[in-house]
């Protein structure tokens, strides 16, 4: 009887070492197909002092606010459609790190080869930061070129950051 918990034993030892293996090799496997972000691709963006992260999400996740929530009211209302989304730009100060509250912001987020409509991304105020957000309509499974343009009062020029946005798997 000790002889057959014994080889049950080894044989569980070398089942969850192989396991561990397994899970580590699928772990670095992933990581390493994960895409690179190279200058103009991601989600995330640096040039001449300002940071910026974005985000795309669909629009009706923004439907469900009360219209006297602040959120209700953000840019007006959510736009119907099937392909309606809502960019969020999180813009930051490179050196501090301090996020940029004061700037003017616009997008213009075009499919591949066209040129987009470029709209003004309004300040939204969200658990005491400030992010800036609008709807734009994305009608295709595209590669979509998302160009931020950003002014400050303490910056002579404006500041353009572009993004690539990879909508084919949406």
């Amino acid at each position: 009887m000790t002889r057959l918990f014994s080889s049950r034993r080894k044989a569980l030892a070398t089942c969850t070492k192989c396991s561990a293996v397994v899970l580590g090799t699928l772990i670095a496997v992933l990581f390493l197909s994960w895409p690179a972000n190279a200058a103009g691709d991601g989600l995330y963006q640096m040039a001449s002092g300002v940071e910026a992260f974005i985000g795309m999400v669909p629009a009706e996740i923004t439907k469900g606010h009360a219209p006297t929530a602040p959120e209700g009211a953000m840019h007006g209302e959510v736009p119907t459609g099937g392909h309606q989304y809502h960019l969020i730009a999180a813009v930051f100060d490179a050196k501090t790190g301090a996020r940029i509250s004061d700037a003017a912001v616009t997008a213009q987020v075009s499919g591949l080869g066209l040129a987009g409509p470029e709209k003004v991304l309004d300040p939204m105020k969200i658990a005491g930061t400030v992010t800036y957000g609008a709807y734009f309509d994305l009608p295709g499974l595209d590669l979509y070129t998302i160009v931020l343009t950003i002014k400050r009062s303490v910056a002579a020029l404006p500041i353009a950051l572009t993004f690539t946005y990879d909508h084919r798997n949406q």
